[in-house]
């Protein structure tokens, strides 16, 4: 019998040994570990420099990642990230299951669920940057080179986590 689509799932044994060799292609190929902070705060820097970039040139920091000689897209990071997007979407087609929908409990609003999903996406674009670096790169590469730091990061994380769905799980029940 055919389980639903909203059941079916890539094998998370196959998933996690393919993630690896990425991982372990990306320190092959290009000398570096995986990590998406570094890419969104490239294209944040891009967009607002569109719409504001006397403030793009005011700030040291945004400043020189305009003027480093270089594009704000010619970092490789922005292309692993446009890659993560279009695997996502492979996968969600292969398994059957790509389409456009907001996923919420039966408790939460369309509205509840669309302001806590960009308060949850702030706050960890946030902690990304004070933490030097989002949980792909810490979690991934900082485990892969067995880096403490990393380990630790990834403890408070579950460990966050599951404090939190105390407060947010009677939303999805």
């Amino acid at each position: 019998m055919d389980r639903p689509a909203s059941d079916r799932f890539w094998n998370p044994y196959l998933a996690g040994v393919a993630l690896g060799l990425v991982l372990l292609s990306s320190f092959l190929v290009m000398g570096k570990g995986l990590g998406a902070s570094g890419a969104a705060n490239r294209v944040g820097v891009a967009a607002l420099d569109v719409v504001a970039p006397a403030h793009v040139d005011a700030h040291p920091y945004f400043a020189s990642l305009k003027h480093e000689g270089r594009g704000f897209f010619d970092d490789w990071l922005v292309f692993e990230v446009l890659g993560v997007f279009l695997g996502g979407v492979v996968a969600a087609y292969s398994a059957g299951r790509l389409r456009v929908g907001l996923l919420k409990g039966p408790r939460a609003s369309t509205g509840a669920r669309v302001a806590a999903a960009l308060a949850g996406g702030v706050l960890m674009g946030v902690a990304a940057r004070m933490a030097r670096g989002c949980t792909s790169g810490q979690a991934l590469t900082g485990g892969a080179v067995l880096s403490a730091g990393a380990w630790i990061f990834m403890l408070a994380v579950f460990g966050g986590g599951y404090a939190a769905a105390y407060f947010v799980r009677r939303l999805w029940t």
